[in-house]
Formats: structure tokens, C-alpha cells, sequence
């Protein structure tokens, strides 16, 4: 045999060798990547109810008469202050009916006036007998009568002229016109809404809260109110009133917060979110997916921190919420539960948690 036969014959058997180590070597076992979280009871909830910046105090000004609208001298977001007219009406008729009264009233003081020389006369006529105890006696009673002609008709003067200043509207506070009901030429009864003006300095978060949420709600629990078109900018606020009974539709409870100091940027009208941190009942809430049903139990996987291995626990759920549920008995604080993939983990194997322990 020559001897690059040798070398060849040798070279077979050194690959045969390999193989066969290679063939009874077992494959390294995979550690598979989970995720998970960390069980920590939750002690507290916050809840967050979203809402609207209105004016604590707002007017719905009304004209007391019936009449055309001549004048308004405001628009919305107009800032009005305290006396200045707002609107006013057509005054020609108020006007004559005050000449009318004002007419009535010198007339009725013109028959007093004759009235009281009348009886004067009498009275002296009685004096010397040259007339009647009855003749002064009717002097008398016209005199009265006279008299109250005239007390009449300074009391419809001054009703006319009060009328007369219905004809103006104004406000009685400084504000902010948040709404208008009525234009130039448009003839409105008594009552009915020309402008409406709000006071900007007294401002107040409103929100609707579920009725099942207001069980412990008195005047004064605290609220933090944060701007939804910048969250960066929050103020506190302390429930003010919360209506006497809930709306029939929602099952929710208007609830009105009083700002303290609040920004600008918290305009009337703004869209805010109040929230409110309670205590609970400690309680285990987990995402669905680290739930799985086996042989008619609820189970989850927990992993081991000595061996990085997973096994299986069964548990007991009290309710389901949406993504999560609420587990009853089976689980302890500082439990790590595998929160993802669990169809596919089998009992004991190695598993490898991310940096940061949960995600």
C-alpha cells in the first residue's frame, strides 16, 4: 500500500470518529426569552374622569319686557363689566307712556290744588255760619280724593319711568359673554335669553362620575385637574357639589370641582381630566394573557429565580375586567408570573427573564 493510501485511510477513520462523538453529544438545551411581572398587591387606584372648564357663576340676561331690539353691543368672548349696557330696546312707547304719566300727575295736582282752596273757602264760610256743615264736609272729601289723584299718579309716573329702564340690559358682575340669543330687529318676550355672561375669575372643573364611584364623595375631597391639550399643566381642585341623584341614561353623577389658583391656560371650555387616588383592598390583578385553563383549572406559570425554570399554579379568579383579571387565592406578593406565551412553556423549562425583569 503506498503511502498516500495510508494518509487517505487514515483521514476516513479520523472523520468516522468525529462522527460519531458528534452523533451522541445531546443538543444544548434552548432557554427561552418570557415575559413576565412581578406580583405587587395594589393598595390604591387612581381613576380619572374626563370633563370640562365651566364659570362657577353665569347669568342668563333677559329683557323684563316685551320689545324690539335695537342695540347689542356685544359678541361672544366679549368682556363686559358691571353697568355698562349690553342691549337695549326700541324706548318710543316706554317714553310716551312716561309724558303720559308725567301729564297725569300735573293734572291730578291742578284738581288738588282746587280742591284744597275749596275747602279753605268752606272752611271759613262754616266759620262765620254762612254755610252748612254737609257743603264743607263735601269740600272735604274732594280735597282727599284730590289728593290721592295725586299720590296715584306719581305712583304710575315712577312705574313708567321704571319701565323705561328695562329698556337696558346689563350685567350685574364683570364676565365674559359665553353666549348670545337674540340680534338687531328681533322682537323678544319677556324672559327670553339675549346674552349670556359668565364670571372668568370663579372657575370650576365638571365632570361625570359612574354612581358606583361616589359612595365616599363629600364636599371637599381633593382632586388633581390636569389640561388634556397639555398634561404638563395640572392644579388642584376640591369637589364643590355633586348632584343629588344620578342621570338616568348613564348612571353617572354630575359632579362640580373647585380650582384652586388655576392657570390661565385653563380657559372656560377647556377639555381637562380630574383624577382622584383611593384606597383599596389589596388586591392581585394580572393581564388574560398570563391565564391558561388546564384540565378545567386556572393556572398561570411562575418562574423560579434559582432555576429560571417555570412551573405551573393554579389559581382562583375573582372577576374579569377587560384585559385583566383579578385572581382571588393561589399567588403571593413578589411572585414573578409569566405573562405571554404560556401555550407554548412546558413544566420545568428554562427560561430566561429581560433585563428590567418585566415588560
Amino acid at each position: 500500500m503506498s503511502r498516500l493510501s495510508r494518509i487517505l485511510l487514515g483521514l476516513l477513520a479520523l472523520s468516522a470518529l468525529a462522527a460519531c462523538s458528534k452523533s451522541d453529544e445531546k443538543p444544548p438545551e434552548i432557554i427561552r426569552p418570557v415575559l413576565s411581572v412581578v406580583i405587587e398587591p395594589q393598595t390604591s387606584r387612581t381613576f380619572g374622569f374626563a370633563g370640562s372648564i365651566e364659570p362657577q357663576v353665569s347669568a342668563d340676561l333677559a329683557f323684563r319686557l316685551l320689545g324690539r331690539v335695537v342695540s347689542r353691543d356685544v359678541k361672544v368672548g366679549d368682556i363686559v363689566t358691571k353697568g355698562t349696557t349690553i342691549a337695549a330696546l326700541d324706548p318710543t312707547a316706554l317714553e310716551l307712556s312716561v309724558q303720559a304719566a308725567k301729564a297725569e300727575l300735573s293734572n291730578a295736582e291742578a284738581q288738588f290744588a282746587n280742591a284744597a282752596a275749596s275747602e279753605e273757602r268752606q272752611r271759613q264760610l262754616l266759620a262765620s255760619a254762612n254755610t252748612s256743615q254737609a257743603v264743607f264736609d263735601a269740600a272735604h272729601q274732594e280735597r282727599k280724593a284730590a289728593e290721592a289723584s295725586v299720590e296715584r299718579a306719581k305712583a304710575a309716573l315712577a312705574k313708567s319711568q321704571e319701565q323705561l329702564g328695562y329698556a337696558r340690559l346689563f350685567s350685574d358682575f364683570d364676565g365674559v359673554v359665553t353666549a348670545v340669543g337674540a340680534e338687531v330687529g328681533q322682537t323678544v318676550s319677556p324672559g327670553q335669553t339675549v346674552v349670556t355672561v359668565a364670571r372668568s375669575d370663579l372657575r370650576e372643573a365638571v365632570v361625570d362620575i359612574p354612581d358606583r364611584l361616589t359612595g365616599d364623595l363629600t364636599a371637599g375631597t381633593p382632586f388633581q385637574v390636569i389640561l388634556q391639550s397639555l398634561p404638563t399643566i395640572q392644579t388642584e381642585a376640591k369637589l364643590r357639589e355633586i348632584a343629588p341623584q344620578a342621570e338616568g341614561s348613564t348612571r353617572t353623577r354630575r359632579v362640580r370641582l373647585t380650582l384652586t389658583d388655576p392657570p390661565q391656560a385653563f380657559r372656560l371650555g377647556s377639555t381637562v381630566t380630574a383624577t382622584r387616588m383611593t384606597k383599596v383592598v389589596p388586591t392581585i390583578e394580572l393581564p388574560l394573557s398570563a391565564l391558561f385553563e388546564k384540565n378545567g383549572a386556572a393556572k398561570v406559570w411562575i418562574v423560579d429565580p434559582k432555576t429560571s425554570s417555570v412551573s405551573t399554579h393554579e389559581i382562583k379568579i375573582v372577576a374579569k375586567n377587560g384585559d385583566t383579571f383579578t385572581v382571588a387565592d393561589g399567588l403571593e406578593a413578589g411572585m414573578r408570573v409569566v405573562t405571554a406565551g404560556v401555550h407554548s412553556l412546558a413544566e420545568g423549562q428554562k427560561v430566561k427573564v429581560p433585563v428590567g425583569g418585566a415588560s
